[in-house]
């Protein structure tokens, strides 16, 4: 008769023990983690494709993390916040995570990121053509012994057109009307008249918003995708009728715009949009151009507190200090 041997053998700890080298490690975890998961969105319960990041601190005298534990609170905490949340949102999701994680690793430190796609119907500007757009939203949180923050956020696309490529057409342009005759009154109407051609851009703009722990602000990710779209020259489209293309395209021709353009318009457009965000609140915007011209591509980016980012508007003067998303995070002063 065969015995069961199972209890004659002891399981070691060995995440646990004591490594060989005695160095704490900053970040710990899994990535590219994919689930299917169910956000309120736009007032509506929707299915979200969703990719997950989910790390600790690890300690200088652990050997390892318990890898199989996040995939394991990650689905825990999927179905706790899914069932017992109406006003469920991504980094609702990611803070829950993040808690739970912390304390089933013995962490002194938890981060975790949320991605997940979803869409947006929008009517065509000229012909009314409904059209489904892709973007993504963004959810963020870290918890420390100090408490939790949050981070909302959504990325977008659009179109640039060159503000310093569009001046030299427009100089060469007038050239060439002076030399026809035209008078320069003439050439002014017709400049204005006739949209300047100019190199352009595919844009991916992305904003993030965090509140503090006093903050009771609500961070309408439809908000941030509007502020993010009305950045750039203009919106795009992925199904448009011919008078749709024209329109787009006239209308980022009159509104060109460099890369920094955009990232300051995002900082503006949250200034605007939420007059009542405490001091404290963390803002982040990041424009990344594909050039057509170049084979490089150009990235520019502002990040702070809104009272960092008040006072310097207010004043005109640069502040000393641009706090980063891991300090506020970390909420490090």
């Amino acid at each position: 008769m065969a015995t069961d041997q199972s209890s004659s053998f002891s399981i070691v700890d060995v995440q646990s023990q004591v490594p060989a080298v005695q160095l704490s490690l900053s970040r710990v975890g899994v990535t590219g983690v994919e689930k299917v998961i169910r956000l309120r969105h736009n007032g509506d319960t929707q299915l979200f494709s969703a990719r997950f990041e989910c790390v600790v601190d690890l300690g200088a005298d652990q050997k390892g993390a318990h890898m199989s534990r996040f995939d394991e609170v990650i689905n825990e905490a999927i179905g706790e916040v899914v069932l017992g949340e109406s006003t469920f949102k991504a980094e609702t999701l990611a803070e829950h995570i993040a808690q739970l994680v912390r304390a089933r690793q013995n962490a002194r430190r938890a981060e975790v990121t949320v991605e997940a796609r979803f869409p947006e119907h929008k009517p065509a500007p000229v012909s009314g053509i409904q059209t489904q757009e892709l973007y993504t939203l963004h959810g963020s949180a870290i918890c420390t012994e100090l408490g939790t923050r949050r981070l909302t956020g959504v990325t977008a696309q659009g179109i640039t057109a060159c503000p310093c490529a569009q001046e030299l057409v427009a100089s060469a342009s007038r050239e060439r009307l002076r030399d026809q005759g035209f008078d320069a009154e003439a050439i002014d109407r017709i400049l204005e008249a006739v949209p300047v051609a100019t190199h352009n851009q595919r844009g991916l703009g992305t904003l993030h918003v965090g509140c503090t722990e006093l903050c009771d602000d609500e961070i309408d990710a439809a908000t941030l995708l509007e502020i993010v779209e009305q950045s750039m020259s203009s919106e795009i489209y992925e199904l448009m009728k011919r008078s749709d293309e024209v329109a787009v395209v006239e209308k980022a021709h009159r509104r060109p715009r460099f890369v920094e353009d955009c990232v300051r318009e995002m900082i503006q457009g949250v200034v605007e949009h939420f007059p009542g965000l405490d001091g404290g609140a963390f803002v982040s915007a990041r424009q990344l151009n594909l050039e057509t011209i170049h084979q490089h591509n150009v990235v520019a980016e502002r990040f702070g507190t809104l009272r960092e980012i008040r006072e310097e508007l207010a004043t005109g003067d640069p502040t000393p200090v641009q706090t980063s998303r891991r300090a506020w995070l970390d909420q490090v002063p």
